[in-house]
């Protein structure tokens, strides 16, 4: 046993002495143990195997003799029926794996090449979405002949993914006679990316306000922007070639003028396209009249309808209000608030009794509130009312209503009307700004209250009870300056408003003089992770009348853009410029202002590592 495990381990070959290497054809013909291979050879191609043939009968008594005494043949030349002997057969195996492995390296590198020249046809040929990195630019548009109002709005109009800006100004141009001159109304538009023109269009009017929205909601259609003039003016454009579509027939106001910019309502012509309301007065008497206007046409939907109001002090609305039972209103008055159905409008304009189904729908709570006379006007709230304004409330499909008078602020619940909070305030007359500045997901409210002579007092108020939540006093001559916010993605809003130039010193008042003149106001930014800091982002010396915050989804950016008037100097109008500014770079570059000290003390790297993972998102609380 031990010798055949020994042979068995010796089978592979031997040195030959002739060259002095392993020579597995000299091993088969010196051992013995080979002629057990010849036999097993013989055994796969259907020779004898464990002692019997192929038909299972058993060998001759003499066969193994004859095995043994035929002559040795050499193992090269030993075959089977159908098979080539194992030499050959390796020779064969190794040409065929080389020439497999020749058609595997020729594949991979075919592949290789071809997705290389796939990757550089994607790199050039296809364009990537602009990246709006700096996003900083500024944009002088002349001298602003004359006009009190600052319209601006936001969108996109050429399909890039960027927000482009609109807004209208009037211009002074020379007239054919010596010396005289005209003034002309313009509807522009600037690229969001550098603030080059897309395009113009002449208005007929100065505007009061531009809208863009889709009419067709669901649908590819393209944005419309809806543009309400001073007088009489009401015209739909393109946004994306500046077009105009359609205009409101001046006649159809009869001897009134548009009040207030227009109105969005439902489809009330059923041709899929959400109409319009608009608001005229009457040039001789306090009578208010609603027209609805098509929106895919332009034409009045019925006849004018109009109401008497009695009340003194600014003009509230109109306003679309959608209760939470699906119940449309529209609230409206003069230094008060009132609501009418809009299926009594339409009943009336149409001059029938039926209505379509969506208007059907009441709101008892609100029906509730009908004068003794079942008059169609609702009263809503009849206190020195100043603003109003629509607020999204918390886990709810409806708003509430925020009402701002001159003796404060009052929250209205929008389900019955009834007050949520009062808080008692003087000198309170811009439009409160709403964000999230707490910790309870309901929205604050940054005010703006005069504080004296050339101060103002920034106040922020929580929006569940109604209390003060932060407040600071800072120097500001600018009359009227806009303040505005931005949703970060982890539900908190930075707060945006206009003071003059504050020490980063250490303060020793509540209000930190610069060495700077008036006349240079500063952008600054609050955010209620570091209620002790403002960031320093900007500053001008013009005046600014309005501006709007955008949203930059693709790169989680926000854009904050400005229109400004510059210095008036003698005999010369004002110059108007436009100017946009990334926040996230700004915040990345911006000064920081310490209000005051704390503890433990916060540090620049660690309120620039907080910054640089800020992200913004579209406001949740758009209404």
């Amino acid at each position: 046993m031990a010798t055949v495990l020994s042979r068995a381990l010796k089978l592979p070959g031997k040195k030959s002495p002739d060259l002095g290497e392993y020579d597995p054809l000299t091993q088969a013909d010196s051992d013995e143990s080979e002629d057990d291979l010849v036999l097993n050879l013989q055994q796969k191609n259907g020779g004898v195997k464990n002692g019997k043939s192929p038909l299972g009968e058993a060998p001759e008594p003499d066969s193994d003799a004859e095995v043994a005494g035929a002559a040795k043949p050499h193992l090269s030349e030993v075959t089977t029926e159908g098979y080539p002997s194992e030499p050959l057969g390796g020779l064969e195996q190794k040409a065929t794996s080389s020439l497999v492995s020749y058609i595997r390296t020729s594949v991979f590198l075919l592949t290789l090449v071809i997705s290389m020249i796939l990757v550089l046809l994607c790199a050039f040929l296809i364009p990537c979405p602009p990246r709006d990195l700096h996003s900083t630019w500024s944009r002088h548009l002349g001298s602003q002949a004359g006009g009190d109002l600052s319209p601006l709005e936001l969108a996109d109009v050429n399909g890039d993914g960027l927000r482009d800006v609109l807004l209208s100004f009037v211009t002074s141009r020379n007239g054919s006679a010596a010396g005289s001159s005209r003034s002309t109304a313009n509807l522009v538009c600037l690229s969001g990316m550098n603030g080059s023109t897309l395009w113009s269009s002449p208005l007929s009017e100065e505007a009061q306000d531009i809208t863009c929205l889709d009419l067709m909601p669901g649908s590819v259609a393209e944005i419309i922007c809806l543009v309400t003039g001073t007088c009489k003016m009401l015209s739909a454009f393109n946004a994306t070639s500046g077009k105009a579509i359609w205009t409101l027939n001046p006649n159809y106001l009869s001897n009134g003028t548009l009040a207030a910019p227009v109105v969005l309502l439902p489809d009330l012509d059923e041709d899929h396209v959400r109409d319009l309301v608009v608001l005229a007065i009457g040039e001789m008497q306090p009578d208010l009249c609603f027209l609805l206007v098509s929106g895919r046409t332009g034409s009045p939907i019925g006849r004018p309808v109009k109401y008497n109001i009695v009340g003194v002090g600014n003009l509230i609305g109109p306003q679309v209000y959608i209760t939470e039972n699906g119940a449309i209103y529209i609230l409206f008055g003069f230094g008060n608030i009132q609501a009418v159905a809009l299926r009594d409008i339409f009943v009336q304009a149409q001059n029938r009794d039926s209505s379509p189904p969506s208007l059907q729908i009441e709101e008892p709570e609100w029906e509730k509130r009908r004068s003794i006379n079942l008059s169609e006007l609702i009263d809503v709230y009849s206190d020195g009312v100043e603003l109003l304004q629509m607020v999204k409330a918390p886990d709810s499909n409806c708003s509430n209503l925020l009402v701002t008078t001159r003796q404060g602020l009052v929250l209205l619940r929008g389900q019955n009307l009834t007050p949520y909070w009062t808080l008692s305030l003087q000198g309170l007359r811009s439009q409160p700004t709403p964000g999230y500045f707490t910790d309870d997901q309901t929205l604050d409210f940054l005010l703006q209250i005069q504080d004296g002579l050339g101060m103002k007092k920034m106040m922020v108020i929580d929006g569940d009870s109604g209390s003060i939540a932060w407040s600071y006093s800072a120097p500001c001559h600018m009359k009227d300056a806009p303040t505005t916010s931005a949703v970060t993605s982890d539900q908190k809003s930075v707060f945006l408003f206009w003071a003059e130039g504050l020490s980063p010193a250490s303060p020793n008042s509540d209000a930190l003089m610069g060495a700077e003149p008036p006349s240079l106001h500063h952008l600054y930014l609050l955010h209620p992770a570091f209620p002790s800091i403002f960031l320093d982002l900007t500053n001008t010396s013009g005046t600014v009348t309005a501006s709007e915050v955008g949203i930059n989804d693709l790169w989680k950016d926000a854009f904050y853009v400005t229109r400004t008037t510059g210095p008036i100097s003698e005999g010369h109008p004002a110059p108007l410029v436009v100017s946009k500014l990334s926040l996230r770079w700004a915040l990345m570059e911006g000064q920081m202002v310490q209000l005051k000290e704390t503890t433990p003390k916060i540090g620049r790297g660690e309120l620039r590592r907080f910054l640089s993972r800020i992200k913004f998102v579209d406001s949740p609380y758009q209404i």
